[in-house]
């Protein structure tokens, strides 16, 4: 009798588990990230709630309870997802494997360690996987051009913040010898600095202020020196991810293991996850 073919062959229970919790292409695999989504809102609201005293006092136990059951589910989950893996290491060692064992770690830990179950609001990170569930993985190519972009923008920001810290610092010092014996929020060098920086980034706490007319006008153009020194990180981005979209061209090939879309023209592998890409 002749063997049936391939394909016919019913899928093991690894690889369709691996299908249904890695990937969104079957109903299975939607359904788990839908209520795996809702299972993580439910747990970092609980965590929010607990933070609330007259909550915590009137309902500590059911707290606790649900606490609980949310690590258990995560753990048993995280287990599987380090059973199915083809690349076991890759995983563990990746952004989602470290928040998926960071999400679980801080009930354990909180039995010898008070308090550091409000950690568990860590687990708010895993809601990114949302990036796939709403078919949102054709972005993560705009996305990369986004963070080439900060790459090179990082020397031209590191030097305009040394000379933005310089400019603070200088300012700061005349304010302290302006206001110092005048203004108890003066006091010292560091802590004229402080004002200069909330004051230079327009954000102005208001618990300092300078009462002198000559620390006033020094005061008036630090304010107005802000908003154009707010403007420049923002045009160095702006320009280095014009810069960047002329130079790689877009490449629409999609992975069809994570779904990374916007690799190199001629690369083979793809630089999300290391698939095969196809031609």
């Amino acid at each position: 009798m002749e063997n049936p073919p391939p394909h016919d062959t019913p899928e093991p229970l690894k690889e369709r588990l691996w299908r249904i919790i890695f990937l969104s292409d079957t109903p299975a695999g939607r359904a788990f990230d839908v209520v795996l989504l809702v299972l993580i809102s439910a747990s970092v609201g609980v965590v929010m709630l607990e933070s609330v005293e007259p909550l915590r006092e009137r309902h500590q136990g059911v707290f606790r309870a649900l606490e609980w059951v949310f690590t258990v589910l995560f753990t048993i989950e995280y287990a599987t997802r380090v059973w199915v893996v083809r690349r076991k290491s890759r995983y563990v060692l990746s952004f989602f494997g470290v928040v998926d064992l960071l999400s679980v770690l801080p009930t354990y830990v909180a039995l010898f360690l008070a308090g550091t179950q409000y950690l568990m609001v860590i687990r708010i990170l895993r809601l990114l996987r949302m990036f796939r569930v709403l078919k949102m993985a054709r972005h993560y190519g705009q996305a990369n051009q986004l963070l080439v972009a900060l790459r090179a923008s990082r020397p031209k920001i590191a030097v305009f913040l040394f000379a933005v810290m310089t400019l603070v610092t200088i300012e700061s010092t005349l304010m302290y010898l302006i206001e110092g014996e005048h203004n108890p929020g003066f006091s010292s060098i560091p802590q004229s600095i402080y004002w200069g920086i909330v004051t230079l980034t327009t954000v102005g706490y208001g618990d300092v202020a300078p009462m002198t007319v000559a620390g006033k006008v020094l005061a008036s153009i630090i304010m107005l020196s802000g908003f154009a020194i707010i403007a420049v990180p923002t045009g160095i981005v702006t320009a280095e991810v014009i810069r960047s979209t002329k130079r790689i061209p877009m490449d629409n090939r999609r992975c069809r293991e994570c779904g990374w879309q916007g690799h190199d023209p001629h690369a083979n592998f793809c630089k999300h996850c290391g698939t095969r890409l196809e031609r």
